[in-house]
């Protein structure tokens, strides 16, 4: 398991220019981004960028409710809630309750497919990695254990074993975000806060 410290992380400037990404993970094929994870910190109303080909699962992580404004609909995400959405949808995210943090799994569709799930303590389970692709859990609250380490907020744990056994007390919680490769023969490259 490699444990990536959110003290590690980099300030980018989102595609739109509009506020700063923390770049944890991607992976590429041949060159192009398979998918990424990623934190960003919202701090006002704004539109978001446009990842036309990439599916986007966004969990606020930090903070209060923003609002997804798109042309036929609204999307609410709200803290430890995944939104799944179209990355070429034009939204314009609006923040109900002041600033927020949130963490965005994008995939390529053609390559993996992507899931994010929230697991909240008390509860013991074991996580199995996908066979082709990439198990990790990101820290919300608490210090939730992967295999007996301690993840701390905001901390990103890689699995490299099959299996995953977790242990989360009462106020703890964590993401899996878990990556299934579909073409199993053409390799996708991890890359870490890359």
């Amino acid at each position: 398991m490699q444990i990536l410290k959110s003290n590690a992380l980099i300030d980018v400037p989102w595609k739109n220019g509009g506020g700063i990404t923390r770049n944890i993970a991607k992976g590429l094929r041949e060159g192009k981004i398979a998918w990424t994870i990623s934190r960003a910190d919202v701090a006002e109303a704004g539109p978001f960028s446009d990842f036309a080909g990439m599916i986007r699962v966004l969990t606020v992580v930090s903070g209060g409710t923003m609002v997804l404004d798109t042309p036929k609909t609204s999307l609410t995400a709200v803290l430890f809630s995944p939104v799944r959405f179209d990355g070429a949808l034009k939204v314009f995210s609006r923040l109900e309750d002041g600033p927020i943090t949130d963490l965005n799994l994008m995939f390529d569709p053609s390559f993996c497919d992507g899931d994010v799930v929230v697991h909240k303590g008390p509860c013991d389970l074991k996580a199995t990695c996908p066979e082709h692709g990439v198990l990790a859990f990101h820290g919300l609250a608490g210090g939730p254990c992967v295999d007996g380490t301690a993840i701390s907020s905001a901390d990103t744990a890689f699995v490299t074993q099959p299996n995953a056994m977790l242990q989360l007390k009462e106020g703890e919680a964590l993401l899996e975000l878990r990556l299934s490769y579909l073409d199993q023969d053409n390799a996708i490259k991890l890359c870490i806060a890359d």
